[in-house]
């Protein structure tokens, strides 16, 4: 064992110092996996942004209530009279204002993006009078809140960065109507930061709802309080509604269009990383080519096919390493905090996030960069090994 251990160091050894011999085709396979594993953490980074942005919007001691059979809002419909007997239920907290609960209902608006000038969709979310209180970070951060009862309206951070004409003061035409803008507010980065949002009973009048919500989102008294809540909804014979916590609605909000890009990502790193394979392959057999003779005169001095290689592979997993590495660093610093907005398939409306490089995706894209160098290195290396002695020893 200890003299295997000692002839795979001392070819890998010198096989490493001989890289320098290599350097051109070496860099083009390293360059070439660096490629791929910015590709692949981008592509990552966007649907752990996505993810990030609806999963941290949600709590566990905030209910969101729809129609029975409804998924989403969109599909949902209340009355007036049913969110009044929601608002009543024991287990939603209560403070000097009353229930702590906000009937809502949205509509889609055409706002021209920022970066490209065409036209996206933005929701116009329209809120009750206790609506701030449900989202735990909201806070105006330019401006003012809009005033109940007028034709104005405040704009999450993250949509008036992505979108042109949604800063205070501007003037906007929605459903027949002028709007003014007239504060800018954030909410942790969370969902409502894609929204622009107004009064509720503005919005219907506007967009002739007529007395008709699409959700009530409610504070309960504690988590533990859902199940509580949830049977008194469902025992009321005047309701026929569903309910889940902001958490649960959020997760299966984004479930979608998470592994959709995850799906999307790994097939384009995947046509990539042939390219690069191919790279780390041309490297490898020209490494081997060069050694051609070398590595017949160790095989005649009696070293076995193992060390030869394992020499080989570290050399590919060397490429595969730093090249990672590389691909990691400038993804980290390019991609991470990145802002930019899609679409939610969920709402058919833009939603803005930050894209976020974290711990995770860093060390996929170092597996995938290491597995390149691995299948770039294992045909020339296995070449090595079966190369006959006399053959070898004849290659000038």
């Amino acid at each position: 064992m200890s003299n295997a251990l000692q002839q795979i160091a001392a070819v890998t050894s010198t096989n490493l110092r001989n890289m320098s011999q290599r350097a051109a085709s070496s860099i083009v396979a390293l360059v070439g996996i660096a490629g791929v594993v910015m590709v692949l953490i981008g592509v990552l980074s966007i649907a752990e942004g996505f993810r990030a942005v609806l999963t941290q919007s949600g709590a566990e001691d905030v209910a969101i209530v729809l129609r029975n059979g409804a998924t989403d809002e969109m599909g949902s419909g209340l009355g007036q009279s049913q969110t009044r007997i929601i608002a009543d239920a024991k287990d939603i907290a209560r403070d000097a204002d009353g229930p702590i609960a906000s009937p809502e209902l949205y509509v889609v608006v055409d706002v021209p993006l920022l970066r490209t000038g065409t036209t996206a969709n933005v929701p116009l979310r329209g809120v009750g009078p206790q609506a701030s209180k449900l989202r735990q970070g909201f806070r105006i951060v330019e401006g003012r809140t809009f005033t109940p009862g007028t034709f104005e309206v405040i704009v999450g951070r993250g949509a008036s960065g992505q979108f042109a004409g949604l800063t205070v003061g501007s003037r906007l035409h929605w459903g027949n109507t002028d709007w003014t803008v007239v504060g800018i507010f954030q909410d942790r980065g969370s969902v409502a930061e894609s929204e622009v949002w107004t009064d509720a009973t503005v919005l219907q009048g506007v967009y002739n709802r007529g007395p008709t919500y699409q959700s009530m989102r409610v504070k309960l008294t504690s988590a533990n309080a859902l199940q509580s809540f949830k049977d008194a909804l469902t025992a009321d014979p005047r309701l026929n509604v569903r309910l889940f916590t902001e958490r649960q609605y959020y997760e299966e909000q984004s479930r979608t269009l998470v592994a959709l890009i995850r799906t999307i990502g790994s097939v384009i790193a995947i046509l990539m990383g042939l390219g690069a394979v191919f790279a780390a392959l041309n490297t490898m057999y020209s490494a081997v080519a060069a050694r051609t003779r070398e590595i017949a005169t160790l095989r005649a001095l009696g070293f076995g096919s193992a060390p030869v290689v394992i020499s080989v592979l570290a050399e590919a997993l060397l490429i595969g390493l730093v090249g990672g590495l590389i691909g990691m660093a400038i993804s980290y610093f390019a991609f991470n905090g990145l802002r930019a907005s899609t679409m939610n398939f969920a709402s058919f409306s833009q939603i803005t996030f930050a894209f976020t490089v974290t711990g995770a995706v860093l060390l996929q894209g170092l597996i995938y960069a290491l597995a390149l160098g691995f299948i770039g290195g294992l045909l020339p290396s296995l070449r090595a090994a079966k190369l006959p002695i006399a053959t070898g020893l004849r290659e000038l």
